[in-house]
């Protein structure tokens, strides 16, 4: 079993969505685009997918940042989210023989993370 946690600012994601307008569009999927623009508060959305998509990245082992594609972990479910891998994260999860995926999200005024485990 291997284990994923990222906790990030919201008001940093709010920062780069408001400075940068395809922060969103490099990050996140159609789909979660979708969700998280339709919430009371978009920000604490983005912010729990993108801790989200962190802590799967460490949890594979693959990193954050510049080692993946961010759109190739997307964010899906409700209310239980799940993780659906495409490109090179699907491609190194298959080569280290990744299983299951459980990932959990929360969000207080401030804060948002993520816990990912991948099952061995």
């Amino acid at each position: 079993m291997r284990v994923g946690v990222d906790l990030i600012e919201i008001a940093r994601i709010r920062r780069a969505l408001e400075r940068y307008p395809r922060f969103a569009e490099r990050c996140f999927t159609e789909a979660e685009r979708a969700y998280c623009d339709a919430r009371p508060n978009p920000a604490e959305s983005y912010a729990g997918r993108f801790a989200g998509k962190e802590a799967v990245g460490k949890a594979l082992g693959i990193g954050v940042a510049r080692a993946f594609a961010w759109k190739d972990i997307e964010i899906v479910g409700r209310p239980k989210p799940s993780v659906r891998l495409s490109g090179r994260v699907r491609e190194w999860a298959e080569k280290t023989n990744a299983g299951a995926i459980d990932l959990s999200m929360s969000h207080s005024r401030e804060l948002a993370n993520a816990v990912a485990v991948v099952s061995d």
